[in-house]
């Protein structure tokens, strides 16, 4: 074969390769999700073939250079030693999780409206008929915030317990409230928007009681640093479940259960991402919300500065960076 009809042969397929290895070092996830379409390890095979090829055939040093270019590319990538377990965890963290944030955003939507909604609703009916509130908690339940959230307490949000131990209950808890949010989304999303809301009037239900007998201040204090990661985890996980839901009822062009399987794959990611937020919440809750002695100004300072920057992380996150897709 000359090297004309060689080159025209095969200069589409080293086209795609260069390109796609030249990618993998600017943006390895993007990369990555295209090398099913690609099939590298057998164009790297068939390029190493090709380059075997003209060097026997005596081609010119142009198309030579071009394919051993090529291949020390591939070889460079091939054997290049696999990223630690950490780095893969702070750019899943700091880069892939945001972004999966973002691309949900229709669901994260809904879901901090069914969160927030209710919540506001419940917080001023109590405020406005605080008996309302022996509705919705018994009277032992009532009489444990009004403990926790006494002026007198020292340690608000809690009565008892060391900061290790009461780490490992926000930890146990919150992270239950998070599963059972996005697992209910199985019922065709129904069970995540019931989920959310209930919490919502909880949330609500809590803070207009204790706002009514004049123990607003401590609840407020003791909630605004940690509700940050707190809230926009729960908010996360229902909107995962929601999505789930979402791939049963209309998975669009897709089989369902092809549907369902993204979907799925989808919604891990982003619970496992809540899960890490909450953990981060329940060390904030334990160590630093719970400190009476603080002034209101550190409190609500600090509060405003977590927000700020998860808010930051979930709209900036992995956006322009050498890992974005």
């Amino acid at each position: 074969m000359k090297q004309e009809q060689f080159v025209a042969s095969y200069a589409k397929e080293w086209d795609t390769l260069q390109s796609w290895l030249a990618q993998l070092d600017r943006a390895p996830q993007a990369a990555m999700r295209a090398e099913r379409m690609l099939d590298f390890p057998h164009a790297y095979r068939r390029v190493c073939h090709h380059l075997s090829l003209a060097q026997a055939r005596g081609y010119s040093r142009e198309v030579t250079d071009r394919l051993q270019q090529i291949v020390q590319m591939g070889h460079r990538q091939l054997y290049r030693p696999p990223a630690p377990r950490w780095h893969k965890v702070a750019v899943f963290l700091l880069a892939d999780f945001p972004r999966l944030v973002r691309q949900q955003w229709r669901c994260m939507l809904v879901a901090a409206l069914l969160l927030y909604l209710p919540a506001i609703v419940t917080y001023i009916v109590v405020l406005w008929k605080p008996t309302l509130a022996h509705s919705l908690f018994t009277a032992r339940q009532l009489a444990d915030f009004d403990k926790m959230y006494d002026p007198a307490n020292n340690h608000i949000g809690r009565s008892s317990g060391t900061d290790l131990q009461m780490f490992g209950f926000y930890i146990m808890n919150n992270v239950s409230i998070a599963f059972r949010t996005f697992a209910s989304g199985l019922a065709f999303g129904v069970g995540a928007i019931y989920v959310l809301a209930a919490n919502g009037v909880i949330l609500g239900g809590v803070a207009g009681h204790l706002e009514a007998i004049g123990y607003g201040g401590p609840f407020w204090r003791f909630v605004v640093g940690h509700s940050g990661f707190e809230l926009t985890a729960i908010v996360i996980a229902g909107g995962a479940g929601l999505q789930f839901g979402l791939s049963l009822l209309a998975p669009g062009r897709l089989r369902r259960e092809i549907a369902l399987r993204d979907a799925a794959w989808t919604g891990a990611r982003l619970a496992m991402g809540a899960f890490a937020m909450l953990i981060a919440a329940a060390f904030i809750e334990a160590y630093w919300s719970s400190i009476a002695a603080l002034p209101d100004v550190v409190k609500f300072s600090s509060g405003a500065g977590i927000w700020v920057l998860v808010l930051w992380w979930l709209i900036r996150g992995g956006a322009g960076s050498r890992y974005a897709a």
